[in-house]
């Protein structure tokens, strides 16, 4: 198993064939365990979080964005998951504790569990006036081919995409992580297909994440003799936004009556981060002073 979670880009020699490898199977065991995910709900969860942060390789800024959130209609609800330039993701699932029946012996029911009704909605928000936005219909749920269809129809890039989440028997996970190859203006058709055939090689790419102890060793049985050039690397992790005091502050909007309302027999309230189910406990008093000028120095 590789070690650290982490991600590499990489261009073949003729710079027609863009190759993304990343490696998530710590910041996927830490949305586990904050969520309390069932086996198919990690492995829908986990392929959303890897997928954004695939996204993320050719943002500018560290400020950057990329949000994909699916919205189907199995029994997930649902699935967010929002990346930073920095290599940062977080992200929830509606119904963490929904499961189904395998589909095949040692095959999770994503695509069930996310149903094919719906649809999949991707946001960049790269510093312009106004975020990109991208939706299509869901294809099948499985989260790798509704995403390539995205890619196709919103950005007109052809794009090979493998995502996978290996679940232990104790719902551990044992592997995670994401393979995409995109094709750029003027690629030999005869390269991208080399490539492709390699891809199909690996086989599962979870399999082929437990079964490796670095992406650049991943890379070099894609690229199979190809010549290429790495042209980045960079961690990754599961890290939320949220904090006491900003949580404290967007409650200040309600009135002194209203939150009152909102505590229980002891005179306090608890609020939960969607994102990274941390829990906060408030009395009104507490969020009412945020609501004063603070000092400054």
């Amino acid at each position: 198993m590789i070690p650290r979670d982490y991600m590499i880009k990489a261009l073949d020699g003729s710079g027609g064939v863009k190759v993304v490898l990343a490696a998530t199977t710590h910041l996927v065991e830490h949305a586990r365990q904050r969520h309390h995910t069932s086996a198919t709900a990690s492995a829908a969860l986990g392929r959303v979080l890897t997928a954004a942060l695939i996204m993320t390789h050719d943002l500018k800024d560290p400020a950057d964005v990329v949000s994909v959130r699916f919205n189907g209609d199995g029994p997930a609800g649902v699935i967010i998951a929002t990346a930073t330039g920095m290599g940062t993701v977080r992200g929830y699932i509606s119904e963490p504790q929904a499961d189904l029946p395998a589909a095949a012996p040692g095959k999770l029911n994503v695509g069930g569990l996310v149903g094919t009704e719906g649809y999949v909605e991707v946001l960049k928000d790269i510093g312009m006036k106004q975020p990109f936005t991208g939706r299509v219909p869901l294809v099948s749920g499985e989260i790798a081919e509704d995403l390539v269809q995205y890619f196709m129809h919103s950005e007109q890039v052809p794009t090979l995409l493998a995502l996978g989440v290996l679940v232990d028997v104790d719902l551990s996970i044992k592997a995670a992580g994401g393979l995409m190859v995109q094709a750029l203006p003027g690629v030999d058709d005869e390269l991208l297909a080399s490539i492709e055939q390699q891809v199909l090689k690996l086989g599962n790419i979870s399999s082929a994440l437990e079964m490796t102890e670095n992406l650049e060793e991943l890379l070099q049985k894609v690229m199979g003799g190809i010549e290429y050039q790495l042209i980045g690397e960079q961690d990754l992790e599961f890290c939320c936004t949220c904090s006491r005091e900003r949580l404290a502050v967007i409650l200040s909007s309600y009135s002194k009556e209203e939150l009152e309302r909102l505590c229980d027999d002891e005179g306090t309230m608890e609020v939960t981060c969607n994102f990274c189910n941390q829990q906060y406990h408030y009395t009104p008093e507490q969020i009412m002073d945020a609501k004063k000028p603070q000092p400054r120095d």
